[in-house]
């Protein structure tokens, strides 16, 4: 387990200098430790993660720039600015970006689980069908794939 220690992760910085292409998205790991991971992420345009669930972890993500169209739960709906989503585990959820510009966000999960040892296997994984096969063994459950939240 990781132990928090106390620091700041600068801006445009990842711990250890860091970041990740998961699915085409840019992920900057902010924070780790035991009981929790977060990471700031960049969605270009018309990139998402395919439905998933995470089935011990609670999953959040606040929309720092555009808006992020989502899955929660079947349901259709869209963050914007400002924005907290709140993804208890257990709950299907996707994101796409369908805006036409970058999305920024930050992503926290609690616990951190394996999430970090997942985004470094799958980091630079072009094909959705080959991460969702190896996720299972990090705790994450991708469901059958859908085109778009909009």
């Amino acid at each position: 387990m990781m132990i928090e220690t106390p620091d700041i992760t600068r801006t445009q910085t990842g711990i250890d200098g860091v970041s990740w292409n998961i699915l085409g998205q840019v992920y900057v790991p902010k924070q780790v430790s035991g009981d929790s991971i977060a990471w700031h992420a960049t969605f270009p345009v018309e990139t998402f993660v395919p439905p998933h669930v995470h089935p011990q972890q609670d999953e959040y993500i606040f929309v720092l720039d555009g808006q992020i169209d989502l899955l929660l739960d079947g349901r259709k709906t869209s963050a914007s600015t400002g924005d907290l989503v709140r993804m208890p585990r257990g709950i299907s959820h996707a994101f796409f970006n369908n805006s036409g510009k970058p999305v920024t966000a930050l992503f926290w999960a609690a616990p951190a689980g394996k999430l970090l040892e997942l985004y470094r296997r799958i980091h630079n994984m072009s094909n959705p069908a080959e991460v969702s096969q190896v996720a299972r063994d990090y705790d994450v459950v991708f469901l059958p794939p859908v085109s778009a939240a909009a």
